[in-house]
């Protein structure tokens, strides 16, 4: 039996998150010496080893792995977990860790491979029964709402917070109240540093980010309110999906975040993105199917909703995010939230 892992490099060099976890994991269970190759998928090279494989099988995802045996046809496992399982026989797991315990780098990979064929309802138990208040839901888009619903479903205790700008959508400031309501929950309202917005507004004006790009108004009114909300938090959930944008293709259901210094006082924090393999279509299902709240707003077009100067209606066949920060070049359409 040979079998060949097929690991993707992104455009920036690195490869993707999950061949990194698939890697860490089979590692961990002592597997890894079993791959008898490893071959490489570059982004933006059809020619590259990997892309050849991923054409001559159609395999989309990364990492996938091909198993032959003489006298059969070669055999295609997208997923590492159920690849482990089937063809490695599992290997030995790493021993399980006390809920007040940090993970080790080989248990998040483990974890988020397995989370990821798993449904997002089996990913949010975990992350509450584990953290409890001390994992928190990020809320502002119908993502986000439709994880405060399997969250309250759940029974288990969480907690919520929103980051208030000072430049959303009246319809917005209303969905938030809708929710609260709705579910009958607390959501903590986070906003920026009054003396930083008034030294940024009285520098550049109110619409700077026209000229000179969104990072430094984002900045204020997003990331220092994300850093100070998660400062106390041992776990954040996010609505984030692989399909949103360019710059998200590669979102793992869980990882280690290591972005945001300070966070619980210099302890470990857990990201986890629980919906990260369902599509917008999806996302819309579960919201009718469970009467789930949503922004007023999307019933006028409007599919990502940000701040109100920096978020339009996107045009017929641009993609989702293609309305946020428009007169950006399409891989920097990010506040800086979900990038460091």
């Amino acid at each position: 039996m040979r079998i060949t892992m097929v690991k993707k490099r992104l455009l920036g060099g690195e490869a993707c998150q999950k061949c990194v976890q698939a890697e860490d994991m089979l590692k961990a269970r002592g597997l890894w010496p079993r791959i008898d190759e490893v071959v490489w998928a570059v982004e933006g090279e059809p020619d590259s080893p990997g892309m050849q494989l991923a054409a001559k099988y159609r395999v989309e995802l990364a990492p996938f792995f091909i198993v032959e045996s003489e006298g059969s046809e070669p055999r295609v496992y997208t997923s590492t977990v159920q690849f482990s399982k089937e063809v490695l026989g599992g290997g030995t797991r790493p021993a399980a860790t006390a809920p007040s315990a940090l993970l080790s780098s080989e248990e998040v990979a483990s974890l988020a491979l397995e989370f990821d064929s798993a449904p997002p309802e089996r990913t949010v138990r975990w992350a509450l029964e584990r953290f409890g208040r001390d994992a928190a839901i990020a809320f502002s888009g119908a993502e986000d709402v439709a994880l405060i619903d399997i969250a309250v479903k759940s029974g288990l205790p969480f907690s919520v917070f929103t980051l208030d700008t000072g430049r959303l959508h009246a319809e917005t400031y209303r969905f938030l109240e809708k929710v609260r309501t709705h579910y009958g929950i607390a959501i903590e309202v986070m906003f920026p540093d009054a003396v930083q917005v008034q030294g940024l507004v009285e520098k550049k004006g109110l619409f700077s980010f026209y000229q000179d790009g969104h990072g430094e108004c984002c900045g204020i009114r997003k990331i220092e309110p994300l850093r100070r909300a998660l400062a106390e938090k041992r776990a954040w959930l996010t609505g984030q999906r692989r399909d949103q944008s360019p710059t998200r293709t590669d979102v793992p259901v869980l990882q280690i975040d290591s972005s945001h210094p300070g966070a619980n006082r210099g302890g470990q924090l857990l990201k986890l993105n629980p919906l990260a393999g369902w599509s917008l279509q999806k996302v819309w299902s579960y919201i009718r199917a469970n009467d789930v709240p949503y922004n007023e707003l999307h019933d006028q077009g409007f599919v990502s909703i940000g701040c109100e100067p920096c978020t339009r209606v996107p045009r017929p066949g641009e993609h989702e995010r293609a309305g946020r920060w428009w007169w950006e070049e399409a891989t920097k359409r990010e506040c800086g939230l979900h990038t460091g």
